[in-house]
């Protein structure tokens, strides 16, 4: 126990330390003034850690089946649908889809990342990124710290973007443990989406609902050959259909160009 000398002692040189550091403060700012004020802060653009812009094509290597081609009626193996989704995928029929003008339900943000086609990225604004996709011509705005904008759900509902930093040369939760992603990038790209119309999550009538959830994780790999990779996990979540969150990670390539290219409408069968 501290005896009552030293707890007097301690009392003056805490305060003799507080009056050195504001001389200190006081002398620096008589050299070189105050320091500057914060201003706004710097567009998403100029503080994105990763490049994400530019023409990319899907790399089917797993899902073939459900991806490549229309599942069977009720194939479903996979998605966690209960008891609820199943009865709605059970009902699933593309003609009556058609003929309701509502032929683009599996391109819809929880699914549309995974159509087997090209996707073109760019920045519409400074804090709007701009994903557009030629299988179904699709187009999805990710913003940036901006207010959700009004009006009616939609199929690509409200994307709300934020960087998300490397720490320390590791994933973080950027990627969300991306294998060798980690080691090569300056963070990732979270975007969670809400406000949607109900669609499939696969064209044969795997239901989400208006209450999905998702989030995505867009992640860049430099490979050794020199070509470039984005990995995207997307995080579909859905009280009404689904007893647990339905996962997926998508690999896409950069390609040099749009040569390629070719816009295509929705194909509900």
């Amino acid at each position: 126990m501290r005896s009552p000398l030293a707890r007097k002692r301690a009392v003056p040189v805490f305060w003799v330390a507080v009056a050195l550091a504001l001389l200190l403060r006081f002398s620096i700012e008589a050299q070189f003034g105050p320091p500057p004020a914060a201003g706004p802060p710097r567009p998403a653009r100029e503080r994105a850690p990763i490049d994400l812009t530019g023409y990319w094509v899907s790399i089917v290597t797993e899902d073939w089946r459900f991806r490549m081609i229309t599942p069977p009626k009720g194939d479903t193996e996979g998605v966690p649908l209960n008891a609820a989704g199943q009865k709605v995928a059970a009902a699933w029929d593309p003609d009556k889809d058609i003929a309701a003008g509502e032929a683009c339900k599996s391109y819809g943000a929880p699914a549309v990342m995974r159509v087997p086609g090209r996707f073109h990225i760019s920045w519409q604004d400074d804090n709007t990124l701009k994903i557009e996709t030629d299988s179904g011509t699709q187009t999805r705005l990710l913003r940036f710290g901006a207010a959700k904008p009004g009006g009616a759900p939609s199929l690509q509902g409200d994307s709300a973007a934020e960087w998300v930093m490397a720490l320390g040369g590791r994933a973080g939760r950027g990627g969300e443990g991306q294998p060798g992603a980690a080691a090569q990038r300056g963070g990732s790209l979270k975007a969670t989406t809400t406000h949607l119309t109900p669609g499939y999550l696969r064209k044969n009538g795997a239901p989400y609902s208006a209450n999905a959830l998702v989030t995505e994780y867009y992640d860049l790999t430099h490979e050794i050959d020199g070509s470039t990779w984005m990995v995207v996990k997307t995080i579909v979540t859905d009280p009404t259909y689904l007893y647990r969150p339905f996962v997926t990670s998508t690999n896409l390539r950069k390609q040099p160009d749009a040569a390629k290219w070719n816009p295509s409408a929705c194909d509900a069968k």
